[in-house]
């Protein structure tokens, strides 16, 4: 699985590294380091959505208060 946080500047400002660095701990607290890519990238174009995230190639809007909810609805389950 790949997901690919966007770290451009309107991300940056709606919290984006706190995003990756939760990201970074969910996946290492689950052992889902071999099963996961997680990279950034600059600006996914929709900046008004929040903090981007494709998993897989489908976007997603996520916010440092809803990371946890998101990993596990949206790539735990897809692990499953």
């Amino acid at each position: 699985m790949k997901i690919t946080v966007c770290i451009g500047s309107s991300c940056h400002i709606k919290g984006s590294r706190p995003v990756v660095e939760q990201l970074q701990t969910l996946i290492a607290e689950n052992d889902l380091g071999d099963r996961i890519e997680l990279g950034g990238t600059f600006c996914m174009g929709k900046c008004q959505q929040g903090v981007c995230v494709t998993v897989d190639g489908a976007l997603f809007s996520v916010s440092p208060e809803n990371v946890k909810e998101f990993f596990r609805d949206h790539v735990k389950a897809k692990l499953a």
